[in-house]
């Protein structure tokens, strides 16, 4: 499978160490993801190895084998609370000083989904400077919190993105990754035939702040993607937005109108946030 994945059409790649992998294998699956990461960045694919939690005892170990140059980061699952994050990074200093890697160099990409974790969501995405992004993990927190999940049922219209179980936690993450200054990523579609499932729970996800979705097939890609780029229509719309905004400005114009709606300070935050996320947009600027 890793050395499929050299063809998938995406950059970034999460090779598992943790839940996909039987705990009779773990060290077998260790070796094998650690000898395939220069090749799978040689490939030009960013690479974040999910580790196995710090509960497990089997972190530093994976961490050990996995720190290089040739990865971003780190993706760690069952983190819980700041403290755990704090024990992380010094695995983390302690893995890059031995493997001649800058301090630092290294992210986190933290999975939140026990009740915990959503509980002590902002405090975790604020603990550490190697934070880019926290993920939302949805099936972990419904085990957590013994809950089923829509998700399990075998109806074929079933509407897993409606899920009133997972409505106050999936917003909680989102809102305390973006008060930390991080990006909030959604839980992975388990049903990854259900194109339709995956689009709707997508543009959920979106709707209540996240920036991304994680896949677990590459047939989920390019759905994902559709989603959470900007459209044609919306970027337009954003930079005549942005155009008319400067040119009242430059007039000394306090009220403006586009197409019969006021544009104030919030439209031309949306509207810078609308390029941000196409690429078209430097805060610099």
């Amino acid at each position: 499978m890793l050395e499929k994945a050299v063809g998938f059409d995406t950059k970034w790649l999460i090779p598992d160490l943790e839940d996909s992998v039987p705990s009779s294998e773990k060290q077998t699956a260790r070796r094998i993801v650690a000898e395939h990461i220069p090749y799978l960045a040689k490939a030009k694919k960013l690479l974040i190895p999910r580790v196995n939690s710090m509960a497990s005892g089997l972190a530093e170990d994976d961490i050990n084998a996995v720190i290089s140059n040739d990865i971003i980061g780190i993706s760690i699952g069952k983190i819980g609370n700041a403290n755990e994050v704090a024990d992380l990074e010094a695995i983390l200093v302690n893995a890059e000083r031995r493997a001649g890697v800058s301090i630092g160099r290294t992210t986190i990409l933290p999975f939140l989904e026990s009740a915990e974790a959503v509980i002590n969501a902002y405090s975790i995405c604020k603990s550490s400077d190697r934070i880019r992004w926290a993920a939302f993990g949805a099936e972990d927190f419904s085990a957590d919190m013994g809950i089923s999940r829509t998700v399990d049922e075998t109806e074929a219209n079933t509407q897993t993105a409606l899920e009133p179980g997972l409505a106050y936690p999936r917003s909680a993450v989102a809102m305390a990754a973006r008060a930390a200054g991080v990006h909030a990523l959604d839980t992975p579609f388990t049903k990854f035939r259900d194109s339709q499932g995956l689009r709707d729970e997508s543009l959920l996800a979106k709707s209540i702040g996240y920036k991304g979705k994680l896949a677990i097939h590459p047939s989920q890609v390019e759905v994902i993607e559709l989603i959470f780029m900007p459209t044609v229509a919306e970027i337009d719309r954003a930079r005549r937005v942005l155009a008319i905004a400067a040119e009242a400005e430059a007039g000394g114009r306090g009220s403006i109108s586009l197409d019969g709606e006021m544009i104030d300070m919030p439209v031309i935050l949306r509207a810078q946030n609308v390029l941000r996320n196409a690429g078209f947009y430097d805060d610099s600027n």
